[in-house]
């Protein structure tokens, strides 16, 4: 079984990680060192950021 594309890009991760203040610890140690509330927390964050970006668009209908 093939490894599953994510659907956040990379750079997407880094610039939530950096804003979140955890990404010194991403770049030093990799992904699988940071704590589950901060992977919970770059999900919440993406999920707004998707939320205000689908608002935006509907507004502009």
């Amino acid at each position: 079984m093939g490894r599953r594309r994510g659907i956040m890009s990379d750079e997407f991760k880094y610039e939530l990680a950096k804003d979140l203040g955890f990404y010194d610890t991403v770049k030093n140690e990799g992904w699988g060192e940071i704590r589950a509330r901060d992977a919970g927390n770059m999900v919440k964050r993406a999920i707004e950021i998707a939320q205000q970006h689908m608002a935006q668009d509907e507004n502009q209908r």
